[in-house]
């Protein structure tokens, strides 16, 4: 079995048991769990003087509720059952946190660094074409997002080739999110999914019961940490960590190897570094070697790259006391197991790594709305936050404080996003540790994570008629 195939048959299993539990009926919980729809597209572009053949994917898993929503993501190794695991994963997600979407997924099978930039433009100009024109992309039917490999350059693209394929459509702009600033992106997206882990550890370490099951104090301040994969994920999971919690990020692990400091890494220098030379080896705020520190003792260990990192090959020699899965699927369906019987408490990814797909609602609302967030509200709630200050320092006879800025003035953007993706993850894991807690049959977050998101989607498709 292929790590692909692998990858959806573990999904498959995560939502087979949460399925059991809830004793849906058989029909239904098979139409939950496949995919609805899946595109094979195999289109040609004239590069380098001769005919070049592409091949890609775009899955929708559930389209109930509209639009279906997920990235698209460019890589050697995509294949269509990891782009159906993915979807369905995306489709679990939306509805664990409540979001308006059914899941999605896209792929090209291509090596990015292969090519030059004008070159992957004229190549995704014509899977976008390929996308649009069988109605995989479109504001209300089905909206990607950047992924492994693609970029808010890539969305940039397919976003221009869709306004041109629908120049009447007003709302062209809201059929990527992902997006730069400057052409209708959101503030806040592309630190999203990293802010999001951020979140979810914050909220699990203000939540006594749970806590009390990794045996870890209930302060994050001081804790331990080890990173794998430090892109945009693990990195700003790993910056706002280290620098807002107190957090000590010991070990960094990446393709070249790992970087180890028993005081703490300095996340922007490695960062720095990386982004000169391609990789950690050569870091001078560290201890490099050329093998995994996945294995390292720690208090919080962050899978932050690709699926199946953790399997039953390497699950024994896990020593984190908690594990936050800040990539899709990077633990397996058996390692899963294996873990949970040794009392590693796992922060599931469809909760952890809904950051992203959260501030990008937030984008495709604001791409509606044609209006940004804040606008209307921001001045006046300033001059209210001001007016309340000087009333105090007029009653008590003493300054406000230094350092209240945030209070004085009204919310900005990037205030609005932090505030509604903070509320979003506090919310869902409220739901989902209420649940684990309340039965001796669910056995772990994972599984309260997908009781939420099944039961929801088995509620919409009851509602319409499709369910029993």
């Amino acid at each position: 079995m292929t790590a692909s195939h692998g990858f959806l048959a573990d999904v498959t299993n995560m939502f087979n048991d949460a399925a059991k539990i809830m004793s849906l009926e058989e029909g239904l919980a098979e139409k939950i769990s496949v995919c609805n729809t899946t595109l094979t597209t195999r289109f040609g572009v004239r590069l380098r003087g001769k005919m070049h053949t592409f091949e890609g994917w775009r899955s929708v898993h559930s389209n109930h509720p509209s639009p279906a929503k997920g990235g698209i993501r460019y890589a050697p190794y995509a294949n269509l059952e990891e782009v159906e695991a993915l979807a369905a994963l995306m489709s679990y997600k939306c509805a664990l946190m409540d979001l308006p979407f059914g899941g999605s997924k896209g792929a090209l099978k291509i090596d990015p660094s292969e090519w030059a930039p004008h070159e992957l433009e004229r190549i995704t100009r014509r899977f976008a074409r390929e996308l649009a024109r069988h109605d995989f992309l479109s504001p209300s039917q089905n909206v990607p997002a950047p992924d492994v490999g693609t970029n808010e350059k890539t969305m940039i693209w397919i976003a221009d080739e869709y306004r041109q394929m629908k120049s009447s459509d007003i709302n062209a702009n809201a059929c990527v999110t992902g997006k730069p600033i400057a052409m209708g992106g959101i503030e806040g997206r592309i630190e999203a999914t990293g802010r999001g882990v951020q979140y979810a550890i914050q909220v699990f370490f203000q939540t006594p019961e749970d806590i009390a099951k990794t045996g870890l104090p209930d302060r994050l301040e001081g804790r331990t940490v080890v990173i794998q994969g430090l892109g945009n994920v693990g990195y700003h999971a790993a910056k706002f960590l280290s620098e807002e919690d107190g957090c000590k990020i010991i070990a960094v692990v990446e393709r070249d190897g790992s970087v180890r400091n028993p005081d703490g890494i300095d996340i922007e220098a490695l960062h720095a570094h990386m982004v000169e030379t391609g990789g950690v080896s050569g870091f001078a705020g560290g201890e490099y070697d050329s093998g995994s520190a996945l294995s390292d003792a720690c208090d919080i260990l962050i899978p932050a790259a690709l699926e199946s990192a953790i399997h039953d090959g390497n699950a024994h020699e896990i020593k984190a006391k908690m594990i936050v899965e800040a990539a899709n699927g990077p633990i397996t369906y058996a390692a899963n197991t294996l873990l949970r019987e040794r009392g590693v408490v796992i922060v599931p990814d469809l909760y952890a790594n809904a950051g992203g797909v959260t501030v990008s609602y937030f984008e495709w609302v604001k791409n509606l709305t044609h209006i940004p967030f804040g606008l209307m509200e921001r001045r006046r709630d300033e001059q209210g936050n001001r007016m309340l200050a000087r009333q105090i320092e007029s009653m008590t006879g003493h300054q406000f404080p230094e350092g209240a800025e945030t209070f004085l003035d009204g919310a900005r953007e990037i205030d609005l996003v932090r505030s509604g993706l903070d509320d979003k993850m506090r919310s869902a894991y409220g739901e989902m540790s209420r649940l684990w807690n309340s039965s001796d049959d669910i056995p772990d977050l994972r599984t309260a994570a997908y009781i939420i998101a099944v039961r929801r989607l088995a509620d919409i498709y009851k509602a319409l008629g499709i369910g029993g």
